[in-house]
């Protein structure tokens, strides 16, 4: 859109892929409308001057609004039936078992700041030591910051 000039049109293949809600589309419209660009979704160029032209678009902006809720709802409904199958478990440990207890124990000892741990071990040390610190209680995790 910031490339767009007057006498320019831009060309979507869906209104859904220019906003991710009717008013977002509206305000778009509105904008490209004040720059003098034309809109043009599914082949047809949009004049959003007239009546029939904002009844159109507000029509085709609810059904991709529509059709957008209903893809997440199912996405989310997917997710949990996986998550109660036991197979959405989230992102696998990048540290192995035996890493894992070594940078534990370093950490423990406090002999280390994270940044040299992080640095030894490639990853970031904050989630591997947040799992640790909820293994062992339910409280808010402190960090040894050194």
């Amino acid at each position: 859109m910031a490339a767009c000039r007057a006498g320019d049109t831009l060309v979507v293949t869906k209104l859904d892929r220019v906003a991710r809600s009717l008013s977002d589309a509206r305000d778009i419209a509105e904008e490209l409308m004040a720059k003098g660009v034309v809109l043009s979704f599914g082949g047809n160029s949009h004049d959003p001057t007239g009546p029939v032209g904002r009844l159109l678009f507000s029509v085709l902006g609810m059904v991709a609004e529509f059709e957008a809720d209903l893809i997440r709802m199912r996405t989310l409904e997917g997710m949990d039936v996986a998550r109660a199958k036991g197979r959405l478990k989230g992102k696998k440990p990048k540290l192995s078992k035996t890493q894992r207890k070594h940078l534990l124990t370093l950490h423990d000892a406090g002999e280390r700041a994270q940044a040299e741990l992080a640095e030894l071990f490639r990853t970031t040390v904050y989630r591997e030591l947040q799992r640790q610190h909820h293994l062992k209680t339910d409280a808010v995790p402190t960090w040894n910051a050194r």
